[in-house]
C-alpha cells in the first residue's frame, strides 16, 4: 500500500451460481494505495460462490459535504448489515 491510503467503494459481480439466471453482485469497501490495489483487495472480499469481476470502482473522499479521512485503529470492522426491505423508500 502507498503512503497515502484511500477509501474505495467497489461494485463486484460474479457469474451466476447454478440454477440462477443473473449475476450475483456485492459492494465492498477497501482501503488501498491505488486503483489496481483496490481492485485486488475487493476481489479478495468477494462472498459469492464463483470468481468475481470488478464492475465499477469509486474513490470515496467526500460524502454529502463531509471529507473522509483514514486513521489506523485497533477496532474490528462492523459486520452488521440491515437487510430490511422498505419498498416505500423508492
Amino acid at each position: 500500500m502507498s503512503d497515502d491510503p484511500q477509501l474505495y467503494a467497489v461494485y463486484l459481480g460474479g457469474d451466476p451460481t447454478p440454477g440462477r439466471l443473473t449475476e450475483d453482485h456485492e459492494v465492498v469497501l477497501v482501503v488501498a494505495g491505488d486503483l489496481t490495489e483496490a481492485r485486488r483487495r475487493a476481489r479478495a472480499k468477494w462472498g459469492g460462490a464463483r470468481r468475481p469481476h470488478v464492475d465499477a470502482v469509486r474513490l470515496v473522499d467526500v460524502v454529502d459535504g463531509f471529507a473522509i479521512s483514514l486513521h489506523p485503529t485497533t477496532r474490528q470492522e462492523c459486520s452488521d448489515v440491515d437487510l430490511t426491505y422498505e419498498p416505500e423508500d423508492a
